[in-house]
């Protein structure tokens, strides 16, 4: 299984592979499932890291009601073409919708504050929160419930959630997450010597992502390879 390592780690892996995203994103929780089964057989040289690509930002306006109904759409889509993904559509009685999700999103980054490995369990926390209990995670009553499940010092996560240190944060990875030409969620890219390589999403079935790195890994040691033998020729005449 790969390595999940901090955005902005000086660490230097050979190849990271960045899964951008955002927990409010409902192709993201669809995704989930095949996921976790690529995560579970990639190679430990591979360092995985989270991006938060931050669907849409602070507010506080009801979402309109057009919005409501292309959500639900979507949720429906979803669950008629990925086996076993379900929603629990009493969300949309209980709350007062809200288009923001970079609540979400900063509560992922002070999870992962706490502990590296907290950062797909909140993750995780948030979908269920969300898409099973019916719980609105635009609010900061929601993700401390969250923080809470995952075993989150909670008054910590509490300032951190409002802090500047976790809102820089945020912008840096929306900023990164253009940088890898990554516009849509879930999105997966592989990065070797500042080469990007898009891998397409597969909901259905993780072994082809699984062979596409696979693929440009041992491209990579091909081409590593020639360039030593080159260079050893060069040095022997």
């Amino acid at each position: 299984m790969g390595k999940i390592i901090q955005s902005g780690s000086t660490a230097s892996p050979i190849f990271r592979l960045f899964y951008i995203h955002d927990p409010m994103c409902s192709w993201c929780y669809a995704f989930s499932p095949s996921w976790a089964a690529l995560q579970a057989e990639l190679p430990e040289d591979i360092a995985i890291i989270y991006l938060a690509g931050g669907l849409a930002p602070d507010t506080t306006e009801p979402m309109p009601l057009s919005m409501r109904h292309s959500i639900q759409q979507i949720w429906q889509r979803i669950e008629q073409t990925v086996p076993g993904v379900s929603f629990n559509y009493d969300f949309w009685s209980r709350n007062t919708p809200i288009r923001s999700t970079y609540p979400a999103c900063r509560a992922v980054l002070a999870a992962r504050k706490q502990h590296a490995e907290s950062e797909p369990e909140m993750v995780r926390a948030i979908h269920r929160a969300y898409y099973q209990k019916a719980l609105n995670p635009s609010l900061p009553e929601t993700l401390q419930g969250c923080a809470q499940e995952i075993g989150l010092d909670v008054a910590v996560f509490g300032r951190d959630l409002i802090s500047p240190e976790i809102e820089d944060g945020l912008q840096h990875e929306i900023r990164q997450s253009q940088q890898l030409d990554a516009y849509s969620y879930p999105s997966l890219r592989l990065v070797h010597n500042n080469a990007i390589f898009p891998i397409p999403i597969d909901y259905l079935n993780h072994r082809t992502m699984q062979d596409e790195i696979n693929h440009i890994i041992r491209e990579a040691a091909l081409t590593k390879s020639a360039s030593s033998g080159a260079a050893q020729k060069r040095v022997a005449s």
